[in-house]
């Protein structure tokens, strides 16, 4: 298991290459008690982050849902990634830019503290092992539920919004499967603990409505791949129960990119035609053999 506090490198903090070992925080910093701390993954492929541009928008879009200006331009953000790339040498990788409240005010109001930004980068070949990718992994349906949206910052990648996907997948794991299927707070089939999903009925492509959750950069990015090969994408209320009349599951995200799903409590699903269709084709475009026009 790596440890994450204790590697070799650099990580971009608050304006410069600091150390690995030496980029800490305070443990009254205000984003650790209070969860005011926003956050992105990103995906390095040949040296190069996939939608850089996008990831680096959404993080500054969530702090200001959070109430804050991260005090740096995406311009500035931009180069401090390739920075920090560069100066870790991974060809393929990870990055995970993160920005907080610090701690110079502890308490729920904290209009005076300081936003800390750091980047760091770090060799993560695949959320899901090879062989749960191929042949599809398996979940488990969560008593969570992802919050309405007046009840949370729904559309921030936010800290604090990942507390209850940490508790359903553990709690799959727990039971022998690979991850959770999280409902909304209506009831509705929502997204995976850190990937949003896709069902193939009859042909089409279903997906719920991003509405309490992430619209994912990978989602659209699949999106726009599935009806350049002319499949109809559905974008709709889906309940649990339309498991029983789906052929194929597939969730995507930075992290999980384009997995299928094989089973799900106890509904069984193949690998089938599209999804390993929009896998390949995803898999082609971010490693720069298939170009955004043609996928």
């Amino acid at each position: 298991m790596m440890n994450f506090d204790n590697q070799d490198g650099n990580i971009w903090y608050n304006g410069a290459l600091v150390p690995w070992r030496d980029s800490k925080l305070h443990v009254l910093s205000h984003g650790l008690h209070y969860a005011s701390c926003v956050f992105e993954g990103e995906r390095v492929y040949n040296g190069e982050v996939f939608k850089l541009r996008e990831h680096t928008e959404r993080l500054i879009n969530s702090g200001k849902e959070l109430g804050f200006e991260i005090p740096y331009s995406l311009d500035e953000l931009e180069q401090a990634t390739r920075d920090t790339i560069a100066s870790q040498g991974y060809a393929d990788a990870y990055v995970r830019p993160v920005a907080w409240r610090g701690s110079e005010m502890m308490g729920v109001s904290a209009q005076e503290t300081r936003i800390n930004v750091a980047i760091a980068v770090w060799e993560w070949p695949s959320y899901f092992s090879p062989e749960a990718r191929m042949r599809g992994i398996r979940l488990c349906t969560s008593k969570w539920r992802r919050p309405a949206p007046d009840t949370a910052p729904v559309h921030a990648k936010a800290a604090g919004l990942y507390m209850i996907c940490t508790l359903s997948k553990h709690e799959a794991e727990a039971k022998g499967y690979d991850d959770a299927l999280m409902l909304d707070y209506r009831g509705q089939i929502a997204e995976s603990t850190g990937a949003n999903i896709f069902l193939i009925q009859d042909g089409k492509i279903h997906t719920p409505t991003p509405d309490c959750f992430l619209d994912g950069i990978t989602r659209r990015t699949v999106i726009g791949i599935a009806k350049k090969h002319g499949y109809e994408v559905i974008e709709r209320p889906i309940m649990p129960e339309e498991l029983a009349d789906t052929s194929e599951i597939f969730v995507t995200g930075t992290a999980a990119e384009v997995t299928p799903v094989g089973e799900i409590d106890d509904y069984k699903f193949e690998v089938g035609t599209i999804t390993r269709t929009l896998l390949a084709d995803y898999d082609a475009l971010v490693r720069g053999t298939l170009s955004e026009e043609a996928a």
